[in-house]
């Protein structure tokens, strides 16, 4: 096991140095440049030329690369255009509200995804399978940022949740981690947990849509894959309990596609939260993001951009291992 998980560790590196390459070439290629947006209004060549001198952004474009691939290995990204502040202190502070909305979304998509798939696998071709066919495409259609939307028209006012920011404006809620609903239960704040809780509850179902319709489909794809395998009739045949041929046999040997799809999505999560931050005016590193786009803050870009990126490739990671865990064949590829 220790041989296969510092293998799959190993194939991590060329991945990250491959997408560092991207991200800095991806960046250089930005009209204007670093220096015409650390200018904004004042740039003229004159000045874009001397700060290019001074930034080094004058020197081969490998060294450049080299001494970017340096500050990003030590979580040197410099100030933020925007605020002036360091971009990992940025980081830092916005990304609890992140992973808690994440978290939230995942749970919510890996809970509804994995029984509602089975359903459907078991029901095949009746009305509950065609039932949850449907609203699973509905959930790939619609566009997060368009359900968002539709989520605080028509479910904000009647159930009385709120469909913007984190906390109620004015509540004077302690901050410990910065995850707010963790930090209202270790002090104790039940006012300050439940409102972070009912703020949490239309951006994270929003943010679930897509990962949960995709969990459903392939759930539902692998069991029936599953249930015409050989050994499901031997075991029926043996005079198996249907609740044990269902948990020992068709959850688990359906188990391997639907980690791999929970992988992917719970990588993938950045890239909803985007849209879904800004809908929601939910203050996480989404937010920062399409912000930091918005002005050209390139110190933040590049810094959010390898930091997603390394969650992507280490969720996958996780992936990888956690299939020599759930079926010890793997281990020995």
């Amino acid at each position: 096991m220790l041989r296969f998980l510092v293998r799959r560790l190993l194939q991590a590196i060329p991945t990250l140095l491959i997408l560092s390459i991207l991200i800095f070439a991806w960046l250089r290629s930005l009209p204007g440049g670093p220096a015409g947006a650390l200018l904004g209004d004042k740039a003229t060549p004159e000045k874009i030329a001397d700060l290019n001198k001074l930034l080094g952004l004058d020197d081969p474009i490998f060294v450049q690369y080299f001494k970017f691939l340096g500050r990003a290995i030590t979580g040197d990204f410099g100030n933020s255009l925007v605020s002036a502040q360091p971009v990992m202190s940025e980081i830092g502070n916005f990304l609890p509200a992140t992973l808690e909305l994440g978290f939230c979304a995942m749970l919510i998509a890996v809970g509804l995804g994995i029984p509602f798939g089975y359903l459907s696998a078991r029901f095949r071709g009746g009305a509950v399978d065609n039932i949850i066919i449907v609203l699973s495409l509905v959930g790939v259609a619609v566009p997060v940022f368009f359900l968002g939307y539709m989520m605080q028209d028509a479910l904000a006012a009647p159930l009385g949740l709120p469909s913007q920011g984190r906390q109620m404006a004015g509540l004077d809620a302690t901050t410990v981690t910065g995850f707010a609903v963790f930090d209202g239960i270790i002090t104790q704040e039940w006012d300050a947990a439940w409102d972070a809780i009912t703020h949490l509850i239309l951006p994270a179902f929003a943010l679930a849509t897509i990962p949960l319709a995709v969990i459903v489909r392939i759930t539902r794809a692998s069991v029936l894959d599953v249930l015409n395998e050989d050994f499901i009739r031997t075991a029926n045949s043996k005079g198996l309990t249907q609740p044990i041929v269902r948990r020992r046999h068709v959850l688990r040997n359906g188990l391997l596609p639907v980690v791999t799809v929970i992988g992917l999505q719970t990588g993938a999560l950045l890239g909803g939260a985007v849209l879904t931050e800004r809908v929601f005016n939910f203050r996480g590193l989404g937010f920062l993001l399409a912000e930091g786009i918005e002005r050209r803050d390139y110190p933040r870009l590049q810094a959010l951009l390898l930091f997603g990126a390394l969650v992507y490739v280490l969720v996958n990671t996780l992936v990888d291992i956690s299939y020599g865990l759930i079926d010890p064949r793997v281990r020995v590829r």
